[in-house]
């Protein structure tokens, strides 16, 4: 019996993690709507969570929460057990270039869904990053006086409340690009549901 691509510890992370990002972000849109940062930006009842501002803190810090507790047990799994290193090291500029030119051009192999390419390398580094700037930019807008360095080094609270944006934007982006990539080849989402 082969062993799986995907190891039923790090499966379990994966989709927490979804549904906790998915989550903070409806809810973090409602919270949003109380105090627009951007005029040009709003998001529209049907897409947030929470019903109101209170409804959606509610939300927003019970899955903070379990994002946190979830996303730290998955860094400490992965460093401890060296797949962070074996499934996204090393990683080169030139190795991303060609394989994005590959990608676009449609000629990108998907022949073993066990090994990532360098594209893929970079952007679970760079979500893995992300979702750090996420909690830490959330905590500083969360409580500023109590963590005065943290909010100092985003800029105060409201540059920290435009960091946090900017890095829920990017998790967004990752988020529609992984469900388009999945569409693309199904194979890798199975392989994340049962693990081969």
């Amino acid at each position: 019996m082969h062993a799986p691509i995907h190891p039923a510890w790090v499966r379990i992370f994966h989709w927490v993690n979804a549904v906790a990002v998915i989550v903070m972000c409806l809810s973090g849109w409602q919270v949003y709507e109380a105090s627009p940062i951007f005029s040009a930006i709003r998001f529209p009842v049907s897409i947030t969570l929470g019903g109101w501002l209170g409804g959606a803190l509610l939300w927003h810090f019970a899955f903070m929460w379990i994002l946190v507790a979830n996303f730290g047990a998955y860094l400490v799994a992965n460093l401890s057990t060296g797949r962070l290193r074996e499934k996204f090291l090393p990683l080169s500029l030139r190795a991303v270039v060609a394989d994005l030119v590959a990608a676009l051009r449609g000629k990108l192999s998907h022949g073993d869904p066990g090994q990532y390419n360098a594209v893929q390398k970079l952007a679970y580094l760079v979500v893995i990053a992300d979702i750090v700037l996420v909690v830490l930019s959330g905590l500083a807008v969360w409580k500023p006086v109590q963590l005065p360095l943290l909010c100092a080094s985003m800029g105060g609270f409201d540059q920290a409340r435009v960091v946090h944006f900017f890095a829920m934007s990017v998790l967004v982006g990752f988020f529609a690009i992984h469900v388009a990539m999945v569409a693309l080849v199904p194979r890798s989402l199975l392989t994340m549901i049962r693990g081969r």
